[in-house]
């Protein structure tokens, strides 16, 4: 049998959603939704520990909304716009988020099963201790991915940008970020088993040497 060459690619299903949605204007801590749609939300909400199933949070515009610990399954996030949206310790599977800008997006500790963030303006996001499978990010900008601790399997960035990427202590299998652009790797000699370009190397050449403790000079 060949051997496949190259990282494999995401494994990401759209969320199943039902075709008609109950409406809540709000979301609490612990709160246990199913086929409903969330709008309106302003503010700071704390959805700590909830669980939301085969829903839908639409064009909401929030100071703080806090998904700590929360469970999400079939869930799409539309044109989201949060100064911070707290996830740690999360558990998502079939999300889509598409679209919207936030300010830090924590998802520290959380595990992620086919996730696709798409079109989304991110100024920090936080990977740190996470445990990440088949997750796609596409059209995004990013200031600072923090990956460190994270173990990454089966994810793709495409058509994406970052200013910093943080691999400090990253365990990484079939990574693929030949579709990031990214300003500059904090450690890149934490990158084993991703999967680059040799233009992205070559644009990263003085990060590597520094990190492997060579004196580059003209």
């Amino acid at each position: 049998m060949a051997r496949v060459r190259g990282p494999l690619p995401p494994r990401v299903s759209a969320p199943d959603l039902p075709r008609e949605f109950e409406t809540a204007h709000g979301l609490g801590p612990r709160a246990d939704l199913l086929g409903t749609r969330v709008a309106s939300l302003e503010g700071h909400v704390d959805a700590a520990h909830s669980t939301l199933s085969e829903s839908v949070i639409a064009e909401a515009s929030v100071d703080s909304l806090d998904l700590t610990g929360a469970t999400l399954a079939d869930v799409e996030i539309v044109s989201l716009r949060a100064t911070e949206l707290l996830a740690r310790d999360g558990r998502w599977r079939n999300v889509a988020v598409d679209g919207g800008r936030i300010g830090t997006l924590d998802l520290s500790g959380a595990e992620l099963d086919s996730v696709e963030l798409r079109g989304v303006r991110i100024d920090y996001l936080s990977l740190r201790g996470a445990t990440v499978r088949d997750v796609l990010v596409a059209d995004c900008v990013i200031g600072t991915l923090d990956l460190p601790l994270a173990t990454l399997s089966r994810v793709r960035f495409a058509d994406s940008r970052a200013d910093e990427v943080d691999s400090d202590g990253l365990r990484a299998e079939h990574v693929d970020l030949r579709g990031l652009e990214a300003l500059s790797y904090g450690r890149p000699d934490s990158l084993r088993g991703v999967t680059l370009t040799h233009r992205q190397v070559e644009l990263a050449a003085s990060d590597f040497a520094r990190a492997w403790g060579i004196d580059v000079q003209d």
